[in-house]
């Protein structure tokens, strides 16, 4: 367990310099886990994100008694049971999600399948997040799915239902929903189909792919039949374009920065912050493109740039969701201003991270105009002082950067949940020129 009362304080650095490798993909790394616990033989995972949102994956799976053994740090070998082997955990124990929304709503749909019926929990700030969105495709499924008044966990998963395929045009793009009907899916008669309003991350129909399971799939659609076989893969995990994000923002606004970012995962449906950044003013480039495990990877080389305010595109909305609270500091850091739409998704993550970015930049002295889909960021001179992450992962580490160009330190509260998605995350920004403690 993390220390609930863990705080930080960034305060102003000099140039960042050096090379720096962030911990493997969270997405990948909890859906290696998923598709290797179902496939036929022995997998190999490697480049495997050691943080509480991923192991808690993977304790969920050996709850129904997979065998999953860690020969070293970020590795795992992963004995698949098959599409049909999973068990129900030993006395009827509740599967712990702890902070991973990604995986209880994937878990969701895989359990709307199975013989058992299964209770998924979380930590408190989980426990805050409404599933109704993928409660209600599956249920259009057959699923039974019981939940508290809102759609909010804990969420009891019914055993032996009859699920039957959908064609199901999701009302708001989601990653997360997508792939929770896809994998109930798989146990459903007949072939299910997912249409998105915008096309959304594609980590389930590739790795699907790459397990051997027949799909299809291009831009906003995907669809796959029931009743077909995963096949033992190895799976190298890139290095994690979210953690990347940090970094890269980072380099940007502190004068004199360069930084060296390896092995980054570039799959184009997670990279809007890139384009994002680059229509700010933004220097980097991509060095040494190659594919691993059906995904595109590349070093990434950033440096110092005046960066200026922008309308942020509304299309790269979906392909940069979670990167938001750290482009945020980049606004405020930017001369003029940045105006956000189509966002209105960031209100239901780990916090409400339009409101936690907000009011945490306007303490520290940027204007900063919510709106119910998004935000207008009037960069300035950020000053020091005292913010709250409300236990936001994503938030706290933003806040970090807000701290290296901040006129005085920054004091930020309740960082402890960084080690869900980023564990080592102080180590490996002091080691490039943050003065994080």
């Amino acid at each position: 367990m993390t220390d609930p009362k863990l705080d930080w304080r960034s305060a102003p650095a000099g140039p960042l310099h050096g090379e720096v490798r962030v911990p493997g993909d969270k997405s990948i790394s909890h859906r290696a886990i998923m598709f290797a616990a179902l496939a036929d033989g022995v997998s190999r995972i490697s480049g495997f994100l050691e943080g509480e949102d991923t192991r808690a994956t993977a304790r969920a799976f050996a709850q129904m008694r997979v065998r999953i053994e860690t020969p070293t740090a970020s590795e795992r070998i992963v004995h698949g049971v098959g599409i049909d082997g999973l068990k129900a955990p030993l006395n009827g124990a509740a599967i712990d999600c702890g902070n991973a929304g990604p995986g209880m709503r994937l878990l969701t749909g895989l359990l709307a399948g199975q013989r058992f019926d299964t209770t998924l929990i979380g930590d408190e700030s989980l426990s805050r997040r409404p599933m109704r969105r993928v409660i209600d495709p599956l249920t259009q499924m057959g699923a039974k799915i019981t939940a508290h008044e809102g759609g909010l966990p804990p969420l009891r998963v019914s055993g032996n239902c009859t699920l039957h395929a959908i064609d199901y045009t999701l009302p708001v793009a989601s990653a997360q929903v997508k792939s929770a009907v896809l994998l109930a899916g798989l146990y459903a008669q007949g072939e299910t189909r997912v249409t998105e309003p915008h096309p959304t991350r594609d980590y389930t129909e590739r790795m699907l792919r790459a397990f051997g399971y027949p799909i299809e799939f291009s831009e906003g659609q995907a669809r796959l039949s029931g009743g077909q076989r995963l096949r033992a893969t190895n799976v190298v995990v890139p290095a994690d374009f979210s953690s990347a994000a940090f970094f890269l923002v980072a380099a940007s606004v502190v004068p004199g920065s360069k930084l060296v970012l390896r092995d980054v995962g570039m799959n184009p449906r997670r990279t809007g912050l890139l384009h994002a950044l680059r229509l700010m003013g933004a220097d980097i480039t991509q060095t040494n493109r190659r594919e691993a495990g059906g995904e595109a990877i590349a070093d990434l080389i950033v440096r110092h740039a005046p960066l200026r305010g922008v309308d942020v595109p509304v299309e790269l909305v979906p392909d940069m969701i979670d990167e938001f609270p750290v482009l945020f500091v980049a606004a405020a850091a930017a001369n003029g201003t940045t105006r956000v739409t189509g966002a209105a998704e960031l209100r239901v993550k780990e916090s409400d991270r339009i409101a936690v970015m907000a009011k945490g930049l306007r303490a520290l002295g940027i204007g900063v105009d919510e709106t119910p889909d998004g935000a207008v960021i009037h960069g300035g001179k950020l000053g020091g002082g005292e913010v709250d992450s409300a236990g936001d992962h994503r938030c706290a580490m933003s806040f970090c950067i807000a701290g290296l160009i901040a006129q005085a330190p920054i004091r930020i509260l309740d960082c402890a949940n960084v080690a869900t998605s980023f564990p080592g995350f102080v180590e490996l920004a002091n080691g490039c020129g943050f003065e994080l403690r």
